[in-house]
């Protein structure tokens, strides 16, 4: 097993940020696409994967939600990560100068108020750091990127604004993913612990809300729900929910026991300790 971390993206780039800082021994290994990240750690390549999974300004990242149930990968643990973006320019470049802001699309959102402030046209790129790169190759003051503040020095270029993101919270919220293997037992986890599952509800009149109903019945706090169709079965709706607690904790089994009478279909994604900013709750940075 190679001891290293895979994320889609270019270095310098989120997600290789979020890596890093989890697990600094680990050697970093960049992919083009989510694809090819799950497909490296399922044949053994990379050891683990770094996903990002939500934003809280963005929402949910598109195509991980209906990836990970057919991955055959784990989730084994969680990281936010406070989003921060420069605008940058080559070198000798002014704010003046900008007339094109290249990014990710989510960044792009993300900073709508600099962008609009200085009237430039956005320019979707696949990767927060890959525009960086580009910036840098085409060597033209008119064209800027937004990219978090390690790229610029990773591929030389000048900080024209900083901190430019719209809302100093942002934060997004990186999944774990490793191989599959048996899910940890109550005493190998912290007392503070996540369940990942995904269900699809039988096609019956008032399935959802009889489906939730345990959870609620039986104290279990839901801290997420997403839901996305499958294929082109518009009837047929899957459903991911993060819950605090273990499947061996009283009150999480009995409400997944009722859960099973209205469901087609569970399959538990990740069983593993919450990150202490969940825990605390309070919107600090980590």
């Amino acid at each position: 097993m190679n001891h290293k971390i895979a994320y889609q993206g270019e270095p310098g780039s989120n997600s290789s940020v979020a890596g890093q800082e989890m697990y600094p021994d680990f050697e970093p290994l960049a992919c083009s696409s989510f694809e090819e990240v799950f497909a490296v750690v399922a044949d053994g390549s990379a050891e683990l994967a770094m996903i990002p999974i939500e934003n809280s300004i963005a929402g949910r990242v598109a195509d991980i939600h209906s990836l990970l149930p057919a991955s055959n990968l784990q989730i084994v643990g969680e990281y936010f990560l406070g989003i921060r973006f420069d605008l940058l320019g080559i070198r000798g470049s002014k704010l003046e100068d900008a007339r094109e802001v290249h990014s990710h699309i989510h960044a792009l959102g993300q900073c709508r108020g600099i962008i609009q402030s200085l009237k430039l046209t956005p320019v979707i790129a696949g990767d927060t750091a890959g525009s960086a790169r580009e910036v840098s190759s085409w060597n033209d003051p008119s064209k800027v990127s937004l990219a978090p503040p390690r790229a610029a020095e990773m591929y030389g270029l000048d900080v024209l604004a900083s901190g430019v993101e719209d809302d100093p919270t942002n934060t997004t919220r990186f999944v774990v993913l490793a191989r599959e293997k048996p899910l940890p037992a109550r005493n190998e986890l912290p007392e503070n612990v996540i369940t990942t599952l995904v269900f699809r509800v039988r096609n019956v009149p008032s399935a959802l809300f009889k489906a939730l109903g345990g959870f609620a019945t039986c104290g279990v706090n839901m801290t997420r729900i997403e839901s996305y169709m499958v294929g082109a079965e518009f009837a047929a709706t899957m459903f991911l929910v993060d819950l605090q607690g273990h499947p061996e904790d009283g009150p999480l089994k009995t409400a997944l026991e009722e859960l099973e009478f209205f469901t087609s279909e569970i399959k538990i994604l990740g069983v593993y300790a919450a990150q202490d900013y969940r825990i605390r709750g309070n919107g600090e940075r980590s």
